[in-house]
């Protein structure tokens, strides 16, 4: 039987219509780029291919970078959202890209 639970509860559980859908990313820089070049990319990623889709970017690293995508507010990562991200970091050249499945960024 379907537990009822108040919209209250359901946010607070980040389910049902609170649900969050992200992804996962990684890639790694050439051995002996730059800090500046690394900085730089960076910089760009986030104001190219983060912030005009509504996405918000959650990783660290220096050479090997990982981390976490999901919307600026409570919604779900589309598969465009997965392809502009993995087409963004490929067209620079970045090694080893890998982008992961859309996965509930609470529960999994």
């Amino acid at each position: 039987m379907a537990m009822k639970r108040s919209r209250r509860l359901r946010k607070k559980l980040h389910i049902e219509e609170f649900q969050e859908m992200g992804f996962s990313v990684a890639w790694r820089f050439t051995e002996g780029t730059a800090v500046e070049d690394i900085d730089n990319t960076l910089d760009a990623f986030i104001d190219e291919a983060i912030e005009p889709n509504g996405l918000a970017f959650d990783g660290s690293g220096y050479l090997q970078w990982e981390g976490l995508i999901c919307l600026q507010r409570i919604g779900h990562c589309t598969n465009e959202h997965r392809a502009q991200v993995k087409n963004w970091l490929d067209a620079r050249k970045l090694i080893d890209v890998k982008v992961s499945d859309l996965f509930d960024i609470w529960w999994d």
